[in-house]
């Protein structure tokens, strides 16, 4: 049976077709909108995602800054209170467990937000490598979060909070913020690659939340959004979903996740082993699809009769207007300009290596 985040209800009101993901029954699109229509909102006004599946934890106590220094990649010693940090958690072999997002509210307080589908691994991992005088705790049951995504979203939360409290900048976050009465942390961050916020709050005050947000973003022409744009905006971002560009058997580095591991710190699980895979054989790169037709993951990437890797996640992008691809491929293949072909249903769909992120939002 798949759990119900605290917004299942208004998703039901607001027309949500609903299916199952990551263990949880979620929207996939709306019926007054549709991937393609909620995808142009993002990308034009603004849009409001249920977030509330992914996986929240805490670290706290003298030992809270150790511990996450140990546990994932990036290094977090000289992050001031109120940023928000990008990390990849490793495995023993070097492998990716999960990538997340760390809040530092103070040396001895951090929150760690992990993806939905890996919660319940990532919290037995991390729960298993606490050492020393920290405190663990799963918040994840607790916690409502929605994400307003979009250039207006700034306009639509000053309807209902403080604007002078809000983050100024990308990856920074204020730890309590009175939205539409309820105490909010609010972050700008997002997994749109468009400006925007994410919000948690308390799961009983989840509904109240999105009710005066979806009030608020009316004259803005804001829409309440479902899975299927999100990935359609992520994959446009270039931003990597796991279990497609990273698993267990790929390494951060492949995965071009490289500006979220400082190989320069003292040590992290998994540094080792990375280490010792020397050089890099294959890397995550951006297809531009040049011929006909639409690439989707697992796909078989050649260049002449020649394998040189596999698609990891494929669409038509809305707003470029043209179809994308990332894939993994073999190291010698990944200079921007190779031309490629893509095995789609047996037929070969011609595509050529281009710089990422395909979107970027203009500043």
């Amino acid at each position: 049976m798949d759990k119900k985040t605290p917004l299942y209800e208004s998703h039901l009101a607001c027309g949500g077709k609903i299916v199952s993901f990551a263990g949880f029954a979620m929207p996939v699109q709306y019926e007054n909108g549709g991937v393609i229509k909620e995808h142009m909102c993002v990308r034009t006004n603004a849009g409001i995602f249920d977030v509330s599946h992914m996986g929240e934890v805490l670290y706290e106590g003298p030992d809270a800054l150790a511990n996450i220094q140990m546990v994932l990649t990036n290094d977090f010693t000289k992050m001031s209170a109120g940023r928000v940090r990008y990390s990849v958690m490793c495995n023993d072999n070097g492998g990716c467990i999960d990538d997340v997002i760390v809040y530092k509210y103070s040396d001895t307080k951090y929150m760690v937000v992990v993806n939905a589908a890996n919660t319940d691994k990532d919290v037995n991992w991390m729960q298993s490598h606490v050492f020393g005088d920290c405190k663990f705790t799963n918040i994840s049951d607790t916690l409502g979060q929605i994400a307003l995504q979009g250039p207006k979203s700034k306009e639509v939360l000053a309807k209902i909070a403080d604007e002078s409290l809000f983050p100024e900048k990308y990856y920074t976050f204020t730890p309590e913020v009175d939205v539409a009465g309820v105490k909010c942390i609010v972050s700008q961050t997002g997994y749109t690659g468009e400006f925007g916020y994410e919000l948690y709050m308390p799961s009983a005050d989840a509904a109240k939340v999105w009710d005066a947000l979806l009030e608020a973003g009316k004259e803005f022409d804001l829409m309440p959004c479902g899975l299927g744009a999100r990935d359609t905006l992520r994959l446009e971002a270039s931003m990597p979903l796991y279990g497609h560009e990273m698993d267990d058997e790929v390494t951060p580095l492949e995965a071009d996740l490289g500006f979220g591991v400082k190989m320069g710190k003292e040590d992290f699980i998994g540094k080792k082993a990375i280490e010792e895979k020397g050089e890099l054989t294959r890397k995550r790169i951006g297809l531009k699809v040049v011929g006909r037709g639409i690439v989707r993951e697992h796909c078989d990437v050649y260049v002449g009769d020649k394998k040189v890797g596999y698609t990891t996640s494929g669409t038509h992008c809305p707003y470029l207007g043209y179809a994308i691809a990332m894939a993994m491929l073999d190291i010698d293949y990944t200079e921007i300009g190779t031309a490629v072909e893509v095995e789609v249903r047996g037929r070969k769909v011609a595509a050529e290596v281009v710089a990422m992120p395909f979107y970027k939002r203009a500043k």
